[in-house]
């Protein structure tokens, strides 16, 4: 198979058809890492990806003006030594080490996050502090045993108090929907192992001398201080990798290239049909991987799986980044900050000098992004662009960060599908939109974020990856890729490179699964005959 006549990067192309051992939907952290091993292996490969400037997805870089901004914020850390070593693989020279702070904003104050408790309670004041030790006693002693929501998880953890604080503003902003219909998996999965006793406990500790360790309050054990960064941006790393997949010969990456329609072809192959401003291009593979957001998928396969009508209940939070020049010195040492504040809509605040300070070409100007958390098509995400950069202006103003006056300019940048909604029902979702696809194609791999519906980091979303190329490259599916982040902690605690492999379960076939296996080792075959006779 081969990729001769594919446009590269950057360019569209005439209609026309080529055949590939592996299509792939999507050039995210997900797609890229897959193309980036699957070149590297002898197989030949063909990406496609809707944007038609920027690879990385979420985790691109955007320039404006010769300043550039992190969409969400994206620290490279991991517990999987094989992640890190290929961070090191494709970006050995561009890593830079950065001091990690984030913290929280309420009321005019700052709390460390993840919170501290003694430093939480003591500037809260003796009385609500009070309150929230009574509140999180109550919590204990009389515990919701039918834990269905975040908000029921969250108040066993911490109590009513602490959770109408500092979670359910918030996550309420984040999410565009109450707390008691999220479900509790989200917060199991994003502040496992956050504990308010055993934060006590450390804080009592360490004031009579018993304990001293660095960490405080409702921190998980070894919570990472620096991170590693590129030097432009987390996009450098995922230009890298299209450059790399490019460099083999085997690879494509077709830009503005949106999915029209992933068609099985009857003989455990595919025929992907993608849309493009010059017409249309149509790739054959033996293997397809999606890291397209489920419900886009199910809507474009053919034949239509049974579970569509599962796929289109699944919802997604977009959001969108003011980022604006600010004549004066860095505002704020945080790499972000979360707003807990009813009174402005922006949820988060990134300084992006504090990334990198190569991010931000003027040093006599200061450049922060502010987020905010919507759905495509309501108010704040259809305002132009100039409203949303006066609207930012005046809630930096608001919360007493800048002054008006201080503003230059800014640009706006808009990411649909940001974050896929765990509500009440997506679980049962998701499983049986899998339980189809697995059964009746396994040539078919679902990875990434938006591919599996899970809100997995940048590392989980390339273990995804690593697994799926495994799998391909065996013949079989010996790795369970949704094993990924299933027992998931805080995601910024340990020791980086900690899991010298990747956390997924061995598969073991049936006889009758290995037979169905062996027989796809001869699609690539049966495609090839297939495009001889058409020829003929």
């Amino acid at each position: 198979m081969s990729v001769a006549g594919l446009p590269g990067a950057n360019k569209s192309a005439p209609s026309h058809e080529t055949s590939v051992d592996v299509a792939i939907v999507g050039a995210g952290p997900a797609g890229l890492t897959a193309a980036y091993l699957l070149t590297k292996a002898g197989l030949s490969v063909a990406v496609i990806e809707k944007d038609p400037h920027y690879v990385g997805g979420i985790s691109r870089t955007v320039e404006h003006e010769g300043y550039r901004f992190d969409i969400g914020g994206h620290r490279f850390f991991s517990k999987s030594q094989q992640v890190v070593d290929l961070w090191n693989e494709i970006l050995p020279d561009d890593f830079i080490q950065r001091p990690r702070m984030s913290r929280i904003y309420y009321e005019g104050r700052f709390y460390s996050y993840p919170l501290r408790a003694f430093e939480a309670l003591w500037n809260l004041g003796i009385v609500r502090s009070a309150l929230c030790m009574a509140s999180f006693a109550k919590a204990k002693l009389l515990p919701n045993k039918r834990v269905k929501s975040f908000e029921d998880w969250t108040v066993n953890q911490f109590g009513w108090k602490l959770y109408s604080i500092f979670f359910k503003t918030y996550t309420e902003k984040v999410w565009g929907m109450p707390c008691d219909e999220m479900s509790a998996d989200w917060a199991a999965q994003r502040i496992k192992g956050l504990s308010l006793w055993s934060a006590v406990v450390d804080g009592l500790k360490r004031s009579l001398g018993l304990n001293k360790r660095p960490n405080d309050g409702m921190q998980t054990k070894t919570l990472l201080e620096t991170f590693r960064y590129p030097r432009l941006g987390p996009g450098m790393m995922w230009d890298a990798a299209r450059d790399k997949i490019l460099a083999t010969g085997k690879g494509a990456v077709l830009m503005g290239h949106a999915l029209k329609q992933l068609a099985s072809d009857g003989q455990g192959g595919w025929r992907l049909t993608a849309s493009h401003d010059g017409g249309e291009t149509v790739i054959r593979a033996a293997h397809a991987i999606s890291s397209a957001p489920m419900r886009e998928l199910a809507a474009r396969l053919h034949p239509l799986p049974q579970t569509a009508f599962n796929a289109k209940q699944l919802r997604y939070r977009d959001f969108l980044t003011v980022a604006l020049k600010i004549r004066a010195d860095d505002l704020f040492p945080d790499n972000w900050i979360y707003i807990h504040d009813s009174k402005v809509k922006v949820g988060r605040i990134q300084n992006f000098r504090s990334w990198s300070p190569e991010m931000v070409p003027d040093p006599s100007v200061a450049c922060v992004g502010l987020e905010y958390f919507c759905f495509e098509g309501d108010g704040l995400w259809s305002m132009d662009d100039a409203e949303l950069i006066d609207l930012a202006t005046r809630e930096l103003a608001t919360l007493g960060l800048v002054s008006a006056e201080q503003v230059i300019g800014g640009a706006v940048v808009r990411q649909e599908k940001a974050y896929p909604v765990y509500d009440e029902d997506y679980a049962a979702h998701v499983a049986a939109m899998r339980q189809e696809l697995e059964a009746a194609h396994p040539t078919l791999h679902l990875v990434g974020r938006n591919g599996m519906h899970r809100y997995n980091n940048q590392d989980h979303a390339m273990m995804t990856a690593m697994l799926t190329v495994e799998n391909i490259i065996a013949g079989a599916r010996g790795y369970d890729v949704w094993c990924v982040n299933e027992d998931a902690e805080y995601h910024e605690a340990g020791d980086e490179g900690a899991q010298g492999s990747l956390p997924a379960a061995r598969i073991q076939p049936s006889e009758d699964q290995a037979a169905a296996l062996a027989s796809l080792r001869e699609v690539p075959e049966r495609i090839a005959a297939a495009k001889q006779r058409d020829a003929a």
